[in-house]
């Protein structure tokens, strides 16, 4: 990123002395994945006795003024800023409109006979674009030739000065010295605009028997998002992982930036590696390189490059209705309603697939949130796509399980087979069969996950196979289903209060 001085060396009859500066090192960007990044660069302070002048017009269109620090990095010296201004206000056509409003301007309404460029002069008595009381754009009203009209009559064509125009977004200090000295000073700031994501791709091997442990190719990328109304034509970048607590500015505040559909591909011109360290709480991430970032371009580099990853398939069957929402009982009640949370109910098994992220299975580093998509090849090599979801950060030593779709041949059903009411003795007796049917030619394991949604005391009274406590209202049943056949669970449940 070029800095760019607006202002000379200012005559003694100047209150203040104005002076130049540059950058002295490439940018460097700690991107984090919520939409800002914090931005680093170097300037040439060449400071006076008194009062100095700086300017840049290096920064973004959505910085944050507050966040700005001008400092000297090695600490022997305090930067002291007396007034900071930000304009984010680039010229562009709303903006020259209000600039003109009251005057008269030639405006081009097309060609004539023989290509001749057709002018007609109108006075703009409101540029528009402002939002009137009830919510609405105010559109712009010109008089031309006497009479009001509520649109443009042509293409604006102003005049030639430029006085007053920012081409850039600008960013200018005065800085008081007690004496002349020179250093080099840190510039560091927040910018929205800026943000990344992982993405991965699982490719696994033909095979006629998903259901065994498969080994992997596991691709990951990292994907930067530049929108922040700025280039960066040389920028060292490191990315930062994790939740990070930011107080997210008002849509648009800080400027719209431009899009453009462009993507760039980095990880075939990749020579360092990428890598990771801890940092406070979260995890960051370093290019190792210097890479040139346009506004509106996507830019993609390879940091995660894994083979022979075990992969294991599972199947859950959760029956309840995916739009069911409990409601929570206090006091020990419970509800007595014998259709609750039994309509529309679910038959489909889903596809989980499940990777651990440790050394031993050639990961074991920590795994930035993002999405992964899953491909498998077919018997004659060609890769196809069988379904992809996103993954929250995980740390090594955790298990990825990634629900890809449901199973065309594994189906489920439920259904309630008891219910009982005893208001004396204040029980609820409910049960219930869960059957899952397999129709491929080997055997699959399905685990059913069941809700205790009535109340919060319960006690499981009978069931044909053992079950685990996901949580205090979640039960797991680990059920074996032959190939061909179909397994049958039951259970009661007893509800007091």
């Amino acid at each position: 990123m070029r800095f760019e001085s607006l202002f000379v060396a200012a005559a003694l009859a100047v209150p203040f002395a104005a002076a130049q500066q540059n950058p002295t090192e490439p940018v460097a960007l700690t991107i984090y994945n919520q939409d800002f990044a914090v931005a680093r660069t170097s300037i040439d302070l060449d400071l006076h006795s008194g009062l100095n002048e700086f300017t840049t017009t290096g920064v973004t269109s959505r910085l944050e003024p507050d966040s700005v620090v001008l400092r000297d990095p090695s600490g022997k010296r305090v930067v002291q800023v007396v007034e900071q201004n930000y304009d984010a206000g680039v010229v562009n056509q709303d903006w020259l409109l209000q600039k003109y409003e009251g005057k008269t301007i030639d405006f081009q309404i097309g060609t004539g006979p023989g290509g001749q460029v057709q002018i007609v002069q109108g006075k703009i008595i409101r540029a528009g674009s402002s939002i009137n009381p009830y919510g609405q754009q105010n559109q712009p009203l010109i008089e031309v030739n006497g009479k009001m009209q509520f649109n443009l009559p042509g293409l604006p064509l102003f005049p030639a000065a430029t006085d007053g125009l920012l081409l850039k977004p600008t960013l200018r200090w005065q800085i008081h010295s007690d004496k002349a000295d020179r250093f080099n000073a840190e510039l560091a700031y927040i910018t929205g605009g800026l943000d990344w994501e992982a993405t991965y791709n699982v490719v696994v091997p033909a095979s006629s028997d998903v259901t065994a442990e498969e080994q992997a190719d596991v691709h990951g990328w990292v994907t930067i998002h530049n929108q922040s109304g700025s280039e960066f034509p040389q920028a060292s970048i490191k990315l930062m992982a994790g939740d990070v607590a930011k107080i997210q500015p008002p849509s648009g505040g800080y400027g719209m930036a431009k899009a453009r559909d462009e993507i760039v591909f980095a990880g075939a011109m990749q020579a360092a590696q990428v890598t990771q360290k801890a940092f406070d709480d979260f995890h960051l991430y370093d290019l190792h390189r210097t890479v040139s970032l346009r506004d509106g371009e996507t830019k993609q580099v390879q940091f995660l490059d894994a083979t022979d990853v075990t992969v294991k398939r599972s199947y859950l069957y959760d029956g309840q209705s995916p739009q069911f929402q409990p409601q929570t009982y206090y006091n020990g009640n419970v509800n007595e309603m014998r259709g609750y949370g039994l309509e529309g109910e679910n038959p489909k098994v889903s596809i989980i697939e499940e990777i651990k992220n440790s050394e031993q299975n050639h990961l074991g580093i920590p795994l930035p949130a993002g999405r992964v998509r899953l491909y498998r090849r077919d018997a004659d090599g060609q890769m196809e796509f069988v379904g992809e979801n996103t993954i929250s950060h995980t740390p090594v030593e955790e298990t990825l399980k990634i629900p890809t779709g449901s199973a065309f041949d594994v189906k489920g059903s439920r259904r309630q087979t008891d219910f009982h009411v005893n208001q004396p003795d204040r029980i609820l007796d409910e049960t219930f069969e869960i059957k899952v049917t397999n129709q491929k030619q080997q055997p699959v394991k399905v685990t059913v996950v069941e809700h205790l949604y009535r109340g919060d005391n319960w006690q499981i009274m009978n069931k044909s196979a053992a079950f685990t406590k996901r949580d205090s209202h979640t039960l797991e049943f680990p059920l074996q289903v032959p190939a061909k056949g179909e397994t049958t669970l039951t259970y009661s449940v007893r509800y007091s209060w």
